[in-house]
């Protein structure tokens, strides 16, 4: 996110394997992109089901109410030595 009122705030969740990213979902885009072709036929049927609900509501669920948390740790670290 870009800013501590949480304006901005993005959801990216990636699926690889052997270093080779399949798929991905991003909040702002709002639904899952296909890189390869398993990736593309798993978006697909992913943006058509229960998942993309799911991911959707993570955002919500998960990721604003612990932004603070999380903000603020780094915030606290920045600067530091060690």
């Amino acid at each position: 996110y870009s800013s501590k009122d949480l304006h901005g705030i993005e959801l990216i969740d990636s699926y690889v394997f052997n270093q080779v990213e399949n798929i991905r979902f991003n909040s702002t885009v709002g639904k899952y992109v296909g890189y390869t072709e398993l990736g593309l036929k798993n978006a697909e049927a992913w943006n058509k089901g229960s998942e993309l609900a799911r991911e959707l509501g993570e955002l919500e669920r998960y990721c604003k109410p612990h932004a603070d948390i999380h903000y603020s740790a780094v915030l606290d670290k920045t600067g530091e030595q060690g």
